[in-house]
């Protein structure tokens, strides 16, 4: 079986673990089964991700990692975009650049996503491109991402929304609910959806990702979703997937 991990508010709210996160998780590996981690957040590349969850005790190596940032270079690759003005954090760029894509203010694309510097001013630019008919991706549209002590912070879908109001045009949106990533993930470890179970915080994106790629789905309510939902599997804490 694969094992589909959102992180923020499933595996870890900002520096802390999620209760019995470390041990579930390693324990499914010790009976055999495949992990992968997935993440709406693209603040920070592969590298940085599976560094976080190794200092944490989560055995991972960037290959098991799998973000929006990702996806929105493989999306840009796959439709011939080969440079993007980006509205978001250094992990999003060095991402794209990574993969080939060139970073610049004439972009073909914008590519928004987390961006804890916004100004007026960086909206204005973005603004120009997106009227002359650049390409508008966003990676994700979460509202918050969960912290310690059920702290909120506001999300990808701060700077997306800013973008869709002055622009009036809404973004493709290469995050979850969006099962672009999830298949992503399948494909690169060579399982069937009918063989991976998505775990999640967020019924409005991870579990909904996790149902349309036609996974099996685990809510738990540690991040943002705090109560369960009907016809959708769920625990307090992680360790029922181990029962």
């Amino acid at each position: 079986m694969l094992y589909i991990f959102d992180l923020d508010g499933t595996l870890y709210r900002g520096v802390e673990a999620c209760p019995h996160a470390v041990d579930v998780v390693e324990e499914l590996r010790r009976r055999g089964h495949q992990i992968r981690f997935l993440t709406n957040n693209s603040s920070k590349t592969q590298a940085d991700q599976a560094r976080k969850l190794t200092a944490m005790g989560i055995q991972c190596s960037a290959e098991d990692v799998m973000t929006s940032a990702v996806g929105a270079a493989r999306f840009l690759q796959q439709n011939g975009l080969s440079s993007a003005l980006v509205v978001g954090e250094p992990g999003l760029c060095a991402t794209l650049e990574d993969a080939g894509i060139l970073v610049s203010e004439d972009g073909e694309a914008v590519v928004a996503g987390v961006c804890r510097t916004l100004t007026y001013d960086r909206i204005d630019v973005a603004l120009q491109r997106l009227l002359l008919g650049a390409e508008f991706i966003a990676t994700n549209t979460d509202a918050t991402y969960p912290l310690e002590r059920g702290r909120l912070q506001p999300g990808a879908g701060a700077t997306v929304g800013a973008l869709t109001g002055c622009s009036q045009r809404n973004p493709i949106v290469i995050g979850k609910p969006n099962p672009y990533l999830v298949n992503l993930i399948l494909e690169q470890a060579k399982q069937s959806a009918d063989d991976a179970v998505v775990v999640g915080d967020r019924y409005e994106t991870d579990i909904e990702a996790g149902l349309a790629a036609g996974c099996k789905v685990h809510l738990v309510l540690t991040g943002v979703t705090k109560t369960p939902v009907s016809g959708v599997p769920w625990s307090e804490d992680l360790r029922r997937l181990l029962l």
